[in-house]
C-alpha cells in the first residue's frame, strides 16, 4: 500500500467512524477559544472544560478579564497546571488584544503567535475551528498516529504538521485533525493501547510497530 493509499484509508475510515465531529473544548468565540486552548498545555480538555466556566462566568472577553489581577486568574486556573505562565499569558494577551485589536482576536497566524504564552499550535487550532482557515494543529495523538501510520516519521512536530499538510487534502485539515484526536483517545492511545480495537494501525500500521507490539503482548 503506497502512502497515498493509507491517508486515503484514513481519510475513509475517520469518516465512517466519525461523520460528525465534537470540537473537544466548550467555547462561544474566538476570545473564549484562545483562552481555552491556552489552557489546554499540559492539561486534558475534560479538566479544562470543568476551569473555564469558572473563569469565565467573571471574565468572558478581554475587557473584564483585564479588570482581574494575575494573581485573582492564576487562582481560577490552578487546576489546569502550569498556572503562573498561564495566568501572565491570559492577562497579557488580553492587555495587548484591547490595544492593539480593539479587542477582538486576530485572524492571522502571524498577530496571534505574538501574544503572550500563544505558540503555533494554539494560533493553528484558533484559525482553524474559529476562522475557518485551514490548518494542522499536532497535538501528541496526531504526532503519534502519524508515526504509527507510517506517514511521518515523527522526529518532531514541526516534521509532523509538515508531512500531514502534504499528504491530506488541504480543504480536510480542519475536520481531519479532530477526527484524529478522537479517534488517539479512542483506539490508539498512548498507554492500554489495543491493536483489536485499532483497525486503522492494524489495517497500515508501520511494521516496526506492529513488531514491537507484538513482542510486548507475547510476553504478558
Amino acid at each position: 500500500m503506497t502512502k497515498k493509499d493509507r491517508a486515503t484509508f484514513v481519510i475513509n475510515k475517520l469518516n465512517e467512524l466519525y461523520p460528525t465531529i465534537p470540537v473537544p473544548l466548550d467555547h462561544k468565540d474566538p476570545y473564549t477559544l484562545l483562552i481555552a486552548v491556552l489552557l489546554s498545555a499540559q492539561c486534558t480538555d475534560v479538566r479544562v472544560n470543568q476551569i473555564t466556566p469558572l473563569l469565565f462566568a467573571k471574565a468572558d472577553n478581554p475587557y473584564d478579564m483585564v479588570k482581574m489581577s494575575v494573581e485573582e486568574i492564576k487562582e481560577i486556573i490552578r487546576p489546569c497546571g502550569l498556572s503562573p505562565m498561564k495566568s501572565k499569558g491570559i492577562h497579557g494577551l488580553s492587555e495587548i488584544l484591547i490595544q492593539k485589536h480593539n479587542g477582538l482576536v486576530p485572524q492571522s497566524f502571524e498577530a496571534l503567535e505574538e501574544l503572550p504564552a500563544v505558540g503555533h499550535k494554539t494560533a493553528s487550532v484558533v484559525m482553524s475551528q474559529a476562522f475557518g482557515v485551514p490548518a494542522f494543529p499536532v497535538d501528541t495523538h496526531i504526532h503519534r498516529l502519524m508515526y504509527r501510520w507510517n506517514l511521518s516519521e515523527g522526529k518532531n512536530v514541526v516534521q509532523t504538521e509538515r508531512d500531514a499538510k502534504a499528504i491530506f487534502p488541504r480543504e480536510l485539515w480542519n475536520d481531519l485533525h479532530l477526527q484524529i484526536i478522537w479517534y488517539g483517545r479512542e483506539y490508539s492511545p498512548a498507554r492500554g493501547w489495543s491493536l483489536e480495537k485499532d483497525v486503522i494501525t492494524r489495517t497500515i500500521g508501520r511494521k516496526s510497530v506492529l513488531k514491537e507490539y507484538e513482542k510486548k503482548t507475547s510476553r504478558l
